[in-house]
């Protein structure tokens, strides 16, 4: 007797296992901390007329200054020209605009006068956690009803800040900061000392020449506008000429740059860092002449695709807009904008209603920076710079390079009715898309329809999101429950047809065994004549198969979803107890019990214990341990070790990828469970008192396409295998 091989599928648990850690180690990182809001730039030291107060980057010697056609002879260009503050109309110190009270304004913009930019955007209603977001609207509850007592207001650092701070060579680069005006071809730095605050949001600086005369007289007023829905700034920018000549201009600015990376405290989803650059733009005139639709597909980089081009260029920048079809065909910008889990940072066309319609006039190029220089362990971070075209304005002309600013959230509701956003299909800012290599099957046109199936439960039905999707789960399996039914009476059909002829098989075998293709035809002349398809199981698979795509597309729209962010399950009722975490966000994980340190940082941040998973896990084990239908009884010791594996891989690796999944999807997946067992069972009354073996009517001359293709691979294989024989006979 041989001695009996060791099972090989431990081992393959092993490597499996080993394998999950890796993917686990790389999705479940260690989170990024939320960007605190950094002081005002300070300027550089001074190192010439021309390069006064600008970084780096933003000398006439750097290389995205330099890649800027000269709009006249280097000879030509003036020389000594330097940006100063003006004397005139100063106040002390930049003033903020809007508030932190929500009954006012939506956010507060407070400003840096290093380069009159934008330092940080703090929301008046919207906070970093589902526990902050509840207190702030029982302050609210209670000071609408005068209580007697009222809880206080979360404190300030738990607010939501959707602009971010980076160094870029060693200088804070506040959000659309000025940073360089091109004059007559020669780039003039206005990054530093030289804005003077003149009002809220308001500032003002002047260039002049070498001997001391004021040539240029520069503005930019930042103003929260009526519209958007209060989420809308008008950014006023022009540039007038003091001089008794005309003077041609170039306006360079910084743009959105990269936004926090949500869930920035360990636990708080933020699995996946997915921030993204995105272009609305309109056709050329000739095959748009009334330029009013704006394109929202087909101009988008990932954050990580931006960093990868940037290194790859010896200046450490690329441009992104245009690029070189887009430029041929003639495409014009109408908004730019950057994206994280659930907000935005964009510019947009100022008044879609006035001539210049939907374009974006003054930006022709978008140019992406980067700083080679980061230090090690910090995250790098992406700058934008946007430039004009070259504007000429006459002697005590004025140009005006005005542009409307949107920081605010992903939300459907607002982008996609409100104006102007609604009117530049600035809801193309919202991608229910995981990136990368996940890109191709997320199915973001059948996300887009669960967001609205989702919606209409919510708003029309039931009214609270968890059942929400507890409802779309009933209607999935009641649309798959044809396929459902067919599928496991046809794995019971070749369960029991096999084990009826498994005496004849094992004679076949004892008879063929030296012939191992005449044994495959007589293996497959049996089937036929008994009406059995050996590739019916695979059937089995199918309503699992059918409902992958609905959950990776759920996946998606509960990991981007704005109303889903910060909501709880069945209506808050696990919060009325002390304030428990408990399924208190559906876009993050359950927080059934959560560590007050994390015990585990990698390869995957281990902070608490998420119980949906968990007994996700179980239903899968009682199912298949209890309620599973037997398997085929003709299976070799390998098959049924193969069998083993695949059912502990389920009970296993299932609730560890899911573990810091959005709980809204693992409330999904455990009710699709349930429902799954129940109807199981009772596919399973039917099928007791079916007789399965009894001859179908059929034609004995057809089989099904499942056979059919089981019986072409089974050809396919033995024609490899003597076609491997015959090189090895003819190398012999």
């Amino acid at each position: 007797m041989e001695p009996r091989k060791a099972p090989r599928w431990p081992i393959l648990l092993l490597v499996l296992a080993a394998a999950a850690g890796v993917v686990l180690a790389a999705i479940y990182g260690p989170g990024t901390r939320k960007a605190q809001p950094a002081a005002s730039p300070q300027a550089p030291p001074v190192t010439g007329a021309v390069d006064t107060a600008v970084p780096p980057q933003a000398q006439a010697s750097a290389a995205p200054v330099a890649a800027a056609p000269a709009t006249q002879a280097p000879s030509a260009a003036p020389t000594g020209l330097h940006a100063r503050r003006p004397q005139r109309g100063v106040v002390a110190a930049p003033v903020s605009i809007g508030s932190l009270d929500p009954a006012q304004h939506r956010f507060r913009v407070d400003f840096s006068e290093g380069s009159a930019g934008i330092s940080r955007v703090t929301f008046s209603d919207f906070w970093i956690s589902a526990e902050a977001r509840e207190q702030a609207r029982a302050h609210a509850e209670a000071v609408r009803n005068g209580a007697a007592q009222v809880p206080p207001l979360p404190p300030d650092d738990q607010r939501y800040e959707v602009v971010a701070h980076g160094s870029l060579q060693g200088y804070d680069i506040p959000m659309l900061g000025a940073r360089a005006v091109e004059v007559d071809g020669a780039p003039v730095g206005l990054f530093g000392a030289v804005w003077a605050p003149t009002g809220p949001g308001s500032f003002a600086t002047e260039v002049a020449s070498a001997s001391g005369e004021a040539l240029l007289r520069i503005d930019r007023s930042f103003s929260i506008t009526d519209g958007g829905g209060g989420f809308d700034l008008r950014l006023a920018q022009s540039v007038r000429n003091l001089s008794d000549r005309a003077l041609k201009v170039r306006w360079i600015q910084y743009g959105p740059a990269d936004l926090p990376k949500e869930g920035t405290r360990p636990g708080r989803g933020g699995m996946l860092d997915i921030r993204r650059y995105q272009f609305g733009y309109l056709y050329g005139p000739q095959r748009d002449p009334q330029r009013q639709s704006v394109v929202v597909h087909g101009a988008m980089f990932d954050r990580t695709d931006v960093l990868k081009r940037t290194a790859a260029d010896p200046t450490h920048s690329s441009i992104l807009w245009p690029q070189p079809d887009q430029k041929a065909q003639g495409f014009e910008l109408s908004w730019f904008g950057t994206t994280n889990r659930y907000f935005s940072l964009a510019v947009h066309a100022p008044d879609p209603a006035a001539a210049q319609g939907r374009v974006l006039v003054p930006v022709q190029e978008v140019w992406a920076l980067a700083d080679p220089t980061a230090a090690s362990g910090t995250e790098q971070v992406a700058f934008t710079e946007l430039r004009s075209g070259v504007v000429e304005i006459p002697a005590g002309g004025t140009a005006a390079f005005d542009m409307g600013a949107f920081p605010g959230p992903l939300d459907p509701r607002l982008l996609g009715s409100v104006e102007p956003f609604a009117a530049l299909r600035m809801d193309g800012l919202i991608l229910y898309l995981i990136s990368g290599c996940c890109s191709f099957c997320t199915f973001s046109w059948l996300a887009n329809v669960i967001v609205l199936v989702l919606t209409f439960l919510h708003d029309h039905v039931v009214f609270d999101w968890s059942l929400a999707i507890i409802v779309l789960v009933i209607v999935v399996r009641f649309l798959l429950h044809p396929v459902t039914r067919y599928s496991q009476i046809q794995m019971a059909r070749v369960t029991k047809g096999m084990a009826a002829i498994k005496p004849e098989l094992d004679a076949l075998q004892k008879r063929y065994a030296g012939d191992p293709k005449r044994l495959q035809q007589e293996q497959m002349r049996l089937y036929r004549e008994k009406g059995i398809n050996p590739a019916g199981c695979v059937g089995g698979m199918l309503p699992t198969f059918l409902q992958m795509p609905i959950w990776i597309a759920l996946y998606a729209v509960l990991y981007f979803d704005f109303d889903l962010w910060q909501k709880p399950a069945f209506f808050g009722v696990f919060q009325q107890f002390g304030g428990w975490r408990f399924l208190g966000d559906l876009s993050a994980p359950d927080h059934f019990i959560e560590f007050s340190a994390p015990l585990i940082t990698w390869p995957f941040t281990f902070s608490g214990i998420n119980l949906v998973p968990l007994l996700m896990g179980l239903l899968f084990w009682v199912q298949q341990k209890y309620l599973a239908p037997p398997t085929a009884a003709n299976l070799s010791p390998e098959q049924q070790q193969q069998q083993v594996m695949m059912k502990w891989m389920s009970v296993i690796l299932f609730p560890i990828m899911l573990y810091a999944a959005p709980s809204g999807l693992t409330v999904y997946i455990m009710t699709s469970t349930c429902i799954g067992i129940i109807e199981g069972k009772r596919i399973r009354r039917q099928i007791e008192t079916m007789d399965l073996l009894a001859p179908r009517k059929r034609d004995p001359g057809k089989q099904d396409r499942l056979g059919k293709l089981y019986e072409a691979a089974m050809k396919r294989a033995q024609e490899k295998r003597e076609q491997r024989g015959r090189r090895f006979k003819e190398r012999d």
